[in-house]
C-alpha cells in the first residue's frame, strides 16, 4: 500500500510576501516588462515558497498551486480548452483574463463561498480537448532541480466541467486527465492531487455517479501516481462513500468546515484541521481530538483547503496590538502548526473532543419602510430624474500621487490637513468629470479610501487592520482583510464629510457611499467567539447610525453596497434559508431608518446573482445595480417581476477595453426586453478603481450617449 508524507497543506499563497506578482503583471501589461520577466518573478516566488515550506518542516510540498493568473483559467490551457476566437491573440492567457481592444474575456464569478474570483471556463460544441501539460511538468522539475520532490495540485475533471456546465463532455476530459497521470509518472511523480471542492455541495444521483466512474477510470490507470482527491470548504456528505468505494489511494476533507468521516480503512485521510480560511491560532488539543476521531490507514495532517486565503506572515505585523498578534496565525504560521501537529500525534498526547456549534444568536427585530409605491413616488417628485437615469458604482480612478500621499501621511512624512486639500481636489475632478460627460446621478469617487471595507474598519471599533497581511481577489488585485477581534461599534461618522462637500459642489444629486454589513464582515477575517449573524448585526448597527448621518446632511441617495450576500450563502441548499433570513435582515437594519423620499441603493457583482434574486428583492432597497456586462447579461434571464429600480451594468470595468456606444446600446436594448423602462438604471458593473481616467471617459461617454438613444426611443 502507498504511504502519504506525514504533513501538507492543499496549497499556498503566491502573489508573493511583498506583492511581487502583483508588480510584475502589471509591469507586463503596461509594455514596462517582457513575458519573460514575468516568467522569471514566478519561479523566484515558486522556488521561495518550497525553500520555506521545507525550512518551516513541512514533510510533503505541493506545485502546481502558483498561477500568474488565476488556476481555473491554468486548467482551461493545461485542457487545451482555449475558446478559438482568443487563439490569434498577442497572448491569449491574459486575453482570456482581462480581454484585449476587439475581445471581451471569459466571464468571472467567484470560488464557491470566497472572495476570490476565478474565470468561468466556456465548453462549446466546437471544444476539442488536447493536453498541455507542460505547467506542471515545468514546475516539478524546477522543484526537483532544487532538490524537492512535489505533489502536482490540478483542478479536478468533474469540478471543472461543473463550474462550466459541461458535464456531458467527462468523457473526453477524462481522456486528457488519463495522460496527464501517465506524463507526471513519467516525470517520476509519485502522488497527484485533483481538486474537487464541487462536491461539498449537493450533488444529485447523476453527478455522484459522474464522481463515481470518473474516479474509476483514472484509479484503474496502470502505473500512474497515487491520487489524492481533494474537496474542502464544506462537508463531504455522500460524496465521501461516493469516492471511498473508487481506487483513489487518499481523499482530503475539510474537517473545519466539515465532519470527521467515516471508517475508511483501506484510505489515506488528509484530515484539514488547520484552518486555511481565518486567521486564528489553532486549539492544538482540539485538532489532536479530531485528528485521532479519523480512521484510516494513514492518517495526515494538514490544511482544510488552500492557504492562498489567508496572508504570509503575522510576523511582519509588528503594529499590532501584542494580546491580538499573539492570537493570529497566517500562512507560515499554519504551515508551522500542521508540521506541529504531526509530530504530535505520533505521541500519546490524546487531544480534546470536538466542541459543539454555538447556538444561534437572537437578533433584534428590524423596522420595515413604506411599501416601495409610495417610496418610488416620493423619490421621483424629489429627484426629478430623467427616464433610464445614469450613474456609476462608486469609485473613480486612484492615481499614484494618491496612493503615495496615503503612505506619506501613515508614515507621518505628509500632514493630514495637506492630504485632507488633495482628497478635495479629487473629488472635485471626479464631479466636474461626471457633469462634464453628463452623468445623471454622481458619486465623490472615493479618492480617500484605500479600500471598501477596509476604509470602514479603520473608523470602526472592534477592528484591527494590517500592513502587510495582503490577499489575492484575482489576478493582480490584492486586499488586506481586516480583523474583527471584538464588539464593533461607530465612535464618529466615518464619511460624511467627504459626501457633504460632494454634493456642495453641483446641483445634481451626489450618492453617499456605504459598504453593507454582510459584505463588511465576509470580506474581514470573522472573530472565532460569535456566530456571523451576531457580529453583521453588529456592523449593521454601525452602518444605521452612518445612513441616519448622511441623510441629515441633505444626502438624498444613499448606497449600501451588499457585493458578498451571494458569496455567503451556503453550499448546501438545506443551510441557505436560515442565512439569507439574517443576512437579508443585517441589511433592513442598516436601511430602514431613512425617510420616504431618500432612495436607498444597492450594488452586487461577480456572484451569479441571479441565483437569489428574492433575496435581492427581500434587501427592500429602492434601486440594486448589479454585474450583467461580464457575465453575458446572465441576470436578465430572471428579471421579469422584479419590483424595484435594476441597473444591469452595461461596462466591464475589470477589463482595459472601452466598449462601444452600439455595444451600450445593445445591452440596454436587452434590459429593456425584460424589464419595464421605469425601472431601468444605467451604469456600469462595478467600481472604476482600476482602470485609467482615459478609460474611464470614454467609456461613461458612451454609455451616456446610449442612454441618450434609448431614451429617444421610449
Amino acid at each position: 500500500m502507498r504511504t502519504f508524507p506525514a504533513s501538507t497543506v492543499l496549497g499556498y499563497p503566491r502573489i508573493g510576501p511583498d506583492r511581487e506578482l502583483k508588480r510584475a503583471l502589471e509591469a507586463y501589461w503596461d509594455g514596462r516588462a517582457s513575458r519573460a520577466d514575468l516568467e522569471a518573478t514566478g519561479a523566484e516566488l515558486r522556488a521561495r515558497t518550497w525553500q520555506r515550506l521545507d525550512a518551516l518542516g513541512l514533510d510533503g510540498l505541493p506545485s502546481n498551486t502558483f498561477s500568474l493568473y488565476d488556476q481555473v483559467l491554468d486548467t482551461i490551457v493545461l485542457l487545451g480548452a482555449t475558446p478559438a476566437r482568443y487563439l490569434d491573440a498577442d497572448d491569449p492567457y491574459f486575453a482570456m483574463a482581462r480581454g484585449t481592444a476587439e475581445l471581451a474575456p471569459l466571464r468571472m464569478t467567484k470560488w464557491f463561498d470566497t472572495n476570490y474570483h476565478h474565470l468561468v471556463p466556456e465548453i462549446g460544441r466546437e471544444t476539442v480537448f488536447k493536453l498541455d501539460a507542460s505547467k506542471p511538468v515545468s514546475e516539478v522539475r524546477q522543484a526537483l532541480e532544487l532538490g524537492f520532490e512535489t505533489r502536482p495540485v490540478v483542478l479536478g475533471p468533474v469540478t471543472f466541467l461543473l463550474l462550466a456546465g459541461a458535464l456531458e463532455r467527462l468523457d473526453e476530459v477524462l481522456e486528457c486527465y488519463e495522460e496527464l497521470l501517465a506524463t507526471l509518472a513519467a516525470e517520476g511523480v509519485t502522488w497527484v492531487q485533483l481538486d474537487e471542492p464541487a462536491l461539498v455541495g449537493d450533488r444529485t444521483p447523476q453527478e455522484l455517479a459522474a464522481v463515481r466512474a470518473a474516479y474509476d477510470r483514472l484509479g484503474a490507470l496502470p502505473g500512474r501516481p497515487g491520487l489524492l482527491v481533494a474537496s474542502y470548504f464544506g462537508d463531504l456528505g455522500e460524496a465521501f462513500g461516493v469516492l471511498a468505494a473508487t481506487p483513489v489511494d487518499a481523499i482530503a476533507v475539510d474537517l473545519v468546515r466539515g465532519s470527521v468521516p467515516p471508517p475508511a480503512p483501506d484510505k489515506i485521510i488528509l484530515a484539514g484541521v488547520v484552518s486555511g480560511r481565518d486567521i486564528w491560532r489553532t486549539h492544538t488539543d482540539r485538532a489532536l481530538g479530531l485528528l485521532r476521531s479519523v480512521k484510516a490507514a494513514q492518517v495526515v495532517v494538514s490544511t482544510s483547503c488552500s492557504l492562498q486565503h489567508v496572508p504570509y506572515t503575522v510576523a511582519v505585523e509588528t503594529s499590532l496590538e501584542p494580546g491580538l498578534w499573539e492570537r493570529l496565525a497566517f500562512a507560515e504560521e499554519k504551515v508551522a502548526e500542521v508540521a506541529g501537529l504531526s509530530r504530535l500525534l505520533t505521541t500519546g498526547r490524546p487531544g480534546s473532543p470536538p466542541v459543539t456549534a454555538a447556538p444561534p444568536a437572537d437578533l433584534p427585530p428590524v423596522a420595515a419602510r413604506s411599501p416601495y409605491p409610495v417610496r418610488a413616488a416620493a423619490q421621483a417628485a424629489h429627484l426629478d430624474l430623467p427616464p433610464l437615469p445614469t450613474t456609476t458604482i462608486g469609485s473613480f480612478p486612484q492615481l499614484g500621487e494618491l496612493r503615495a500621499a496615503r503612505a506619506a501621511v501613515t508614515s507621518g512624512s505628509l500632514a493630514e490637513s495637506d492630504y485632507d486639500k488633495l482628497v478635495e481636489r479629487e473629488i472635485e475632478h471626479a464631479i466636474r468629470v461626471q457633469e462634464r460627460l453628463g452623468l445623471d446621478v454622481l458619486v465623490h469617487g472615493e479618492p480617500e479610501r484605500n479600500d471598501m471595507v477596509q476604509y470602514f474598519a479603520e473608523h470602526l471599533d472592534g477592528f484591527a487592520v494590517t500592513r502587510h497581511g495582503w490577499v489575492q481577489s484575482y489576478g493582480s488585485r490584492c486586499t488586506r482583510p481586516p480583523i474583527i477581534h471584538g464588539d464593533v461599534s461607530r465612535p464618529a461618522p466615518i464619511t460624511v464629510r467627504w459626501a457633504q462637500y460632494a454634493q456642495s459642489l453641483t446641483d445634481k444629486p451626489v450618492k453617499g457611499m456605504l459598504t453593507g454589513p454582510v459584505t463588511i464582515v465576509a470580506w474581514s477575517f470573522d472573530r472565532d467567539d460569535l456566530p456571523l449573524a451576531a457580529v453583521t448585526h453588529q456592523v449593521a448597527a454601525a452602518i444605521a447610525e452612518e445612513v441616519a448621518d448622511l441623510e441629515a446632511a441633505g444626502i438624498s441617495i444613499i448606497q449600501v453596497d451588499e457585493p458578498a450576500l451571494r458569496e455567503l450563502l451556503p453550499l448546501r441548499a438545506a443551510d441557505q434559508a436560515a442565512y439569507l433570513e439574517w443576512s437579508v435582515a443585517a441589511y433592513r437594519r442598516a436601511t430602514s431608518g431613512v425617510s420616504d423620499r431618500t432612495q436607498i441603493h444597492t450594488h452586487l457583482c461577480y456572484s451569479d446573482a441571479q441565483e437569489i434574486l428574492s433575496a435581492i428583492d427581500g434587501l427592500d432597497a429602492d434601486v440594486t445595480t448589479i454585474e450583467s456586462a461580464r457575465s453575458g447579461a446572465r441576470i436578465l434571464g430572471g428579471v421579469q417581476g422584479f419590483g424595484r429600480g435594476l441597473g444591469p451594468g452595461v461596462y466591464d470595468i475589470h477589463s482595459p477595453r472601452v466598449p462601444s456606444v452600439e455595444e451600450i446600446a445593445g445591452s440596454l436594448r436587452a434590459t429593456l426586453d425584460a424589464l419595464p423602462a421605469v425601472q431601468v438604471w444605467v451604469n456600469p458593473d462595478c467600481g472604476l478603481k482600476t482602470r485609467t481616467y482615459a478609460q474611464v471617459e470614454a467609456a461613461l461617454g458612451n454609455l451616456v450617449e446610449a442612454a441618450r438613444e434609448a431614451r429617444a426611443g421610449l
